[in-house]
């Protein structure tokens, strides 16, 4: 049986992330996500550090991973430089290495991320590709945004935006060379195997 702590001692985040928790609870009074979820970056920190495996699993296969925003607000404030956020990347590599993440709600979300944020910073440049966001997928945005999806030109135009065109403004077209950059990144980095995995 794989030991996940040594597992996850080989991830540099890891490394970075952990020195020596003393419990204090100072990342969890400070965490934006700890405010609105049941999610306790101390707990998560202390469990990882007690290197029980079927402790570590639990979070692998739970939701508590992925609340973390990755503000690292956690970061600013620990007396002992630990820093939550980087063992919580390393903890959602892990899971998504074993195949783990699919166990929970929301590590299957990543999917759905992938899927979009994803393909859409590789497609386009954007991590938010407007025409993507319509009301098949997020009903909640209603019949005001049907009609901003039948009249995109007019509505960015009034705003000032260079929507699609070539040249500098927002939500302008982004050049070929620079998408071939940010492809060139995703391989090299590894970001494209991690696609594949999810």
């Amino acid at each position: 049986m794989n030991s996940y702590y040594q597992l996850l001692k080989k991830d540099v985040r890891f490394e970075e992330g952990l020195n020596a928790c003393i419990n204090c609870g100072t990342c969890t009074a400070i965490c934006p996500a700890a405010e609105f979820y049941n999610y306790d970056p101390r707990i998560i920190v202390d469990t990882v550090q007690s290197k029980d495996n079927d402790k570590i699993e639990e979070l692998l296969k739970g939701d508590s991973i992925w609340y973390c925003g990755e503000c690292m607000s956690c970061k600013t404030r620990c007396p002992r430089e630990n820093v939550p956020g980087l063992i919580i990347i390393a903890l959602r590599s892990l899971s998504q290495d074993l195949g783990f993440f699919v166990e929970s709600e929301k590590g299957r979300q990543q999917l759905a991320i992938k899927r979009t944020v994803g393909e859409w910073i590789l497609k386009y440049g954007y991590c938010l590709y407007l025409e993507g966001v319509g009301t098949e997928l997020h009903p909640e945005q209603g019949p005001v945004w049907d009609w901003i999806q039948e009249n995109w030109a007019d509505v960015f135009k009034r705003l000032g935006a260079n929507y699609k065109g070539d040249g500098p403004g927002i939500l302008r077209k982004i050049p070929d060379k620079a998408l071939y950059e940010i492809r060139k990144i995703f391989e090299i980095t590894g970001a494209n195997e991690r696609f594949n995995k999810i």
